[in-house]
């Protein structure tokens, strides 16, 4: 089993910066690609961004050149900061962890970004 714990959601204006996280724990060998995927209100979940442990990274057109995915291999743990936020930002942002042939979802962390 695998826990995913996102934090570093929370209120910004429109043009302002967050930063996320996600931990993992639990009993696994190894993680393999680990990514953000966000679903806003009456919408279906897309997604973000994604990395592999080698660093290789893929990004959503729509956070392309704001958004920045990074990982600590040694800590299992990846991040996302947010720069330029725009209101169509706000989503409830999921952590994913592939380990083995499974997904792994965090539990969701609130962006709200106000215009």
């Amino acid at each position: 089993q695998v826990q995913l714990v996102e934090s570093g959601g929370g209120l910004v204006q429109a043009g302002g910066s967050l930063g996320l996280s996600c931990a993992a724990s639990g009993s696994f060998f190894k993680i393999h690609a680990m990514g953000w995927y966000r679903q806003a209100p009456g919408k279906q979940r897309e997604l973000v961004a994604t990395i592999t442990p080698g660093g290789t990274t893929n990004y959503a057109d729509s956070v392309k050149g704001r958004f920045t995915i990074s990982r600590d291999n040694a800590k299992n743990t990846v991040y996302l900061q947010m720069d330029g936020l725009k209101p169509e930002d706000t989503a409830v942002y999921y952590c994913l962890a592939d380990v083995a042939v499974a997904h792994y979802w965090g539990k969701g962390t609130l962006v709200t970004v106000s215009s």
